[in-house]
């Protein structure tokens, strides 16, 4: 098992996981972060730290999808360990449908 990120923490960017987490599996991009699902360890201390919900067990149904995108950008974003403030327009965001397909960028974040 693994944890990801899904598409709704796309336009949000919330980082209160990344201070939690043991083995430093995020990764940012410029509107959204990721787990490397190969560094996760499963501990899911992440999970509840989202304010956006957007952390989920690939035991989910459909995550498989999640995985894959997940893996794709972990390996190309920098890795960030470090709690930044969310998108401004986070509040928003937070739960709106279809986010993928409206506002994703692949453009790499800072990290940090």
């Amino acid at each position: 098992m693994t944890y990801v990120v899904t598409d709704n923490c796309i336009a949000c960017k919330y980082t209160d996981c990344v201070e939690v987490c043991p083995v430093d599996c995020f990764y940012e991009g410029e509107n959204m972060l990721v787990i490397h699902p190969d560094e996760c360890i499963d501990c899911g201390v992440c999970e509840p730290e989202c304010p956006a919900d957007a952390i989920r067990p690939d035991t989910e149904p459909d995550m498989d999808e999640w995985v894959e995108f997940n893996r794709k950008y972990a390996e190309v974003w920098p890795c960030i360990i470090t709690r930044k403030d969310p998108l401004p327009e986070a509040e928003a965001r937070d739960g709106e449908d279809g986010k993928r397909a409206k506002y994703f960028s692949e453009t790499p974040g800072v990290g940090g």
